[in-house]
């Protein structure tokens, strides 16, 4: 250190000396002619108190974060690209990961502007509460809280004595017993044709199937399937194609009703859906 840094160091210790306490500050007040000043200590201001602890560091919740993002992109990828007959074998083995990959999803629909099962339930409030619904892959059975209708939640596994853990493909569902059947971002298999097949024969003649789904799913430019492609599948199923919204940028709502005969017997060419995978952030 030279000796000018030195002398900087002894002048700042001279004028701590006169520096007030940091418990208290004292204000000079000025009085009447003939009467002496005095001081006046005020309790100690947000500026001049101690200071406050620094907040804990966020370290540990990032990663945590991002160790359950990674988690949920596993999950995820796993049912797009397995059979339904899979995962359900798969999470019945480890329902745990079931909670986790529903707490990721969660994460992921608050961040959508609006969500396609409330459009579902403003649908079936529009309808007849009479009739009787099957959500196919329900999630946490929002549907059927959130409806009067009788609505037999369906899905690989059950944390709710309300929903029935099953394949998809393969429900314990009685034939021609359904008004209702619902897809709501749950045609996620890569057998998904068996979904729909089961929920033709679920429906009553006339029957509703409603589905929605990611629209990047059904956008051609991008890998995704030709809509009409799809829809032309699903009536040669034994559907009555009624109605597409498209209006949703985050996702599509196609309305089918079944037909009172199907006498088609020619093989039916699916398109294929593609996955929807998570980026990494």
């Amino acid at each position: 250190m030279t000796q000018d840094a030195g002398g900087c160091s002894r002048k700042r210790k001279r004028r701590n000396r006169w520096k007030p306490e940091t418990a208290s500050t004292e204000l000079s007040t000025t009085t009447a002619p003939g009467v002496t000043n005095s001081t006046v200590k005020q309790p100690p201001s947000a500026s001049t108190g101690f200071k406050s602890s620094p907040k804990p560091s966020s370290f540990l919740e990032k990663m945590k974060a991002k160790l359950s993002g990674g988690h949920f992109r596993m999950l995820n990828e796993k049912l797009y690209t397995c059979s339904g007959d899979e995962a359900f074998k798969y999470f019945k083995e480890d329902p745990s990961l079931f909670d986790m990959y529903h707490t990721g999803y969660q994460e992921q629909m608050s961040r959508w502007p609006e969500q396609p099962v409330n459009i579902i339930m403003k649908w079936l409030k529009d309808h007849k509460s009479s009739l009787i619904v099957a959500d196919f892959g329900c999630g946490d059975a929002r549907l059927a809280k959130g409806v009067k209708n009788k609505v037999f939640s369906l899905d690989l596994v059950s944390n709710d004595p309300s929903v029935i853990a099953c394949d998809m493909s393969n429900t314990p569902l009685d034939s021609l017993s359904i008004d209702v059947s619902v897809f709501c971002l749950s045609l996620m298999g890569t057998n998904f044709p068996s979904f729909l097949q089961e929920a033709h024969r679920v429906l009553k003649p006339s029957g509703w199937l409603l589905i929605a789904e990611v629209k990047s799913r059904f956008n051609p430019n991008n890998g995704g399937a030709d809509p009409d492609r799809f829809s032309q599948a699903v009536c040669d199923l034994g559907f009555t194609s009624v109605s597409k919204d498209f209006s949703n940028k985050m996702f599509i709502l196609i309305y089918f009703r079944k037909k009172a005969k199907n006498n088609s017997s020619k093989e039916i060419k699916w398109p294929e859906l593609k996955p929807c995978m998570y980026k990494r952030r």
